[in-house]
């Protein structure tokens, strides 16, 4: 155990906690990986807990959390990465079955890991917290409960983040545009999603790479941002800021291009 403690990585195993871990362990923090199915990451120093953490379950996360802080000591950094993407359907066509579990994963998971990990740093007076929101959470899209469940986790990091702030914790949120993960990808490949419309909204006209997320997670934890809580942080490549310049005939072209 270091002075600093251990960050936590929830659904670490792939995507963007995957690059947030990568990250955080090339920066010299320790860091502790969970996952509902749980995969180590090779060629780094992440420590991964080997049992299937699932966030959804508000047993399993209070046990796991004691459990990890038992083996590696206190968690004085936690990114709440683990998630699973919308279902694409009509507003008719929505089964509730899929809107609970993509709520309970997305949001409530979100709210009970934060809880259960927060309260303990709040004791200690100390520690940062990163939830992964999304640009979803902050527009619109037939992805009902997935837009719905990430305009949550955003209204409960400014709620978390006022709660804890006079007991030393910061609580804050990213929200990734569409994020070259091998998830996408594998939208992209089937045909499920079109990377052309993907990228053309975006101010910057491509995909966010996982390490940029990863960047601005770091950023967020670090003593770089000490004076930073409640807000919730973009990394879209500009996908907000360019989506509706299509009302005034699209967005200009670099010149020469």
């Amino acid at each position: 155990m270091t002075a600093e403690g251990i960050v936590l990585v929830t659904g670490g195993s792939r995507g963007i906690g995957a690059a947030t871990a990568t990250l955080l362990a090339e920066q010299g923090r320790r860091v502790v990986i969970s996952d509902i199915a749980p995969e180590p990451l090779t060629e780094t120093p992440v420590i991964l807990w080997p049992a299937p953490f699932d966030v959804a379950s508000e047993s399993a996360v209070v046990s796991g959390i004691a459990a990890i802080e038992a083996t590696h000591g206190p968690i004085t950094g936690l990114v709440n990465a683990a998630g699973v993407f919308g279902k694409m359907h009509r507003i008719e066509r929505v089964r509730m079955e899929q809107w609970d579990r993509e709520v309970n994963i997305d949001l409530r998971g979100t709210f009970l890991v934060a809880r259960s990990v927060g309260v303990k740093m709040a004791e200690r007076r100390h520690g940062a917290i990163v939830n992964v929101a999304s640009v979803a959470g902050m527009t619109s899209g037939p992805i009902h409960a997935y837009t719905a469940a990430k305009a949550g986790v955003i209204q409960i990091t400014q709620t978390l983040a006022a709660e804890w702030g006079r007991s030393g914790v910061r609580v804050n949120a990213v929200s990734p545009g569409f994020t070259r993960t091998v998830a996408l990808e594998a939208g992209i490949a089937s045909g499920a999603l079109n990377k052309k419309w993907l990228e053309s909204p975006t101010a910057m006209n491509r995909l966010v790479e996982p390490v940029e997320v990863a960047q601005a997670i770091a950023w967020l934890l670090s003593p770089l941002s000490s004076g930073v809580t409640g807000i919730n942080l973009p990394v879209d490549a500009g996908y907000i800021a360019g989506t509706t310049w299509a009302a005034y005939g699209g967005l200009p072209e670099a010149p020469g291009a």
